[in-house]
């Protein structure tokens, strides 16, 4: 059997074997350790002694072909072509040669990529569609992210560091295709009024018991008399899978649509297990193009964790130390009924202590 020819087939990846560096691939599996070298570069040891050099920069989420052509020149120029694109939307060059290092970090600046995402700041943000694109977008994913960015600017680069590594996320909807559920800080686009319900367009264009089956609480139901359905309010939690299902029952409402910020989560299981995100500010109105709410609430949240965390010291470990009572009083935050969870299967996620944290 090994003497035989390997099929080719177009089915599946290629194995990730071969995108890897010489280097990568001669260590693989034998590295010793890295280290920091800037806020966008970094050095990894393998036990031969061999170095692999990475620089980092951030990249937005929808890129051009010419954007790819750039990145792929550099990449050609210095790396051999090696190149990745971590899981929020960074881009690393892995260099082979050192003397490559410095010209290479010296273009992307020249060239105004922002290099940095390395160590104990923040990283790119990680974020789904929004307005140009997704259906049920209660925000614009993409200026949202710009905005933030341009404020956190410092901490991306390294010129500012914060206790440890703070990731930021944007989800357009509830639907949350984004990392929302496991990031420190994190908007999440909300409606907050049920579909419309066209019943001309409902027997043109929708299948009714998809339409019905689609909905996760139960609160659509047959209309025989308009041939169409009804939506008991109480039950809906303005999540837009009915639209999804049936373009006859559209949801997006520029008057109330917002944001919501959550905090706390983390998906790494270094000195705790990974956490999710929880509710701290219920609604945020869309104030574009610069969301100054938005913004003032994460600087907010980021500055109270800077002057109250332990080094090495996630936000949801810090605020698990101080307790969300002390979370709010050190924000200024105000808690309200929207923060109790009273979600029906919501019972293993309660607190149950009757313990207050000061």
């Amino acid at each position: 059997m090994a003497d035989l020819p390997q099929r080719q087939t177009d089915i599946g990846p290629p194995h990730y074997m071969q995108f890897l560096p010489p280097v990568a691939q001669k260590n693989y599996g034998q590295w010793k350790y890295h280290e920091q070298l800037s806020g966008g570069s970094m050095v990894h040891v393998a036990e031969s002694g061999d170095k692999l050099w990475t620089v980092r920069a951030a990249s937005p989420r929808l890129i051009s072909t010419d954007f790819i052509r750039g990145l792929t020149a550099l990449a050609d120029k210095y790396c051999g072509g090696h190149l990745r694109f971590t899981t929020r939307h960074n881009v690393e060059f892995l260099v082979s040669d050192e003397s490559n290092l410095k010209p290479l970090m010296d273009e992307l600046k020249q060239k105004n990529y922002m290099v940095g995402g390395i160590g104990d700041g923040i990283s790119n943000i990680v974020h789904t569609q929004g307005w140009v694109h997704c259906h049920s977008a209660a925000t614009d994913a993409s200026g949202l992210v710009k905005v933030l960015m341009d404020e956190f600017a410092d901490y991306f680069t390294g010129t500012k560091t914060l206790p440890a590594r703070v990731r930021f996320a944007v989800a357009c909807c509830t639907n949350m295709c984004g990392a929302v559920h496991c990031s420190d800080i994190a908007v999440v686009g909300i409606h907050r009024k049920p579909p419309a319900i066209i019943h001309e367009d409902v027997k043109k264009a929708c299948e009714v018991p998809s339409t019905i089956s689609s909905c996760p609480t139960g609160a659509i139901s047959p209309d025989p008399a308009n041939k169409s359905v009804k939506i008991k309010a109480d039950k809906c939690m303005y999540c837009g899978n009915c639209y999804s299902v049936c373009p006859a029952m559209p949801i997006s409402d520029p008057d109330n649509d917002g944001v919501a910020i959550v905090a706390g989560g983390k998906i790494g299981s270094l000195r705790s297990n990974p956490k999710f995100s929880k509710l701290v500010i219920p609604y945020l109105p869309n104030n574009t193009p610069k969301w100054p709410e938005v913004v003032a609430a994460f600087r907010t949240i980021l500055t109270a964790y800077e002057n109250g965390a332990r080094k090495h010291e996630r936000l949801g470990e810090w605020i698990d130390r101080v307790g969300w009572e002390k979370f709010f009083s050190l924000t200024g935050l105000p808690f309200t009924h929207q923060h109790i969870d009273d979600f029906t299967i919501a019972r293993e996620t309660y607190r149950t202590s009757a313990a207050f944290k000061w």
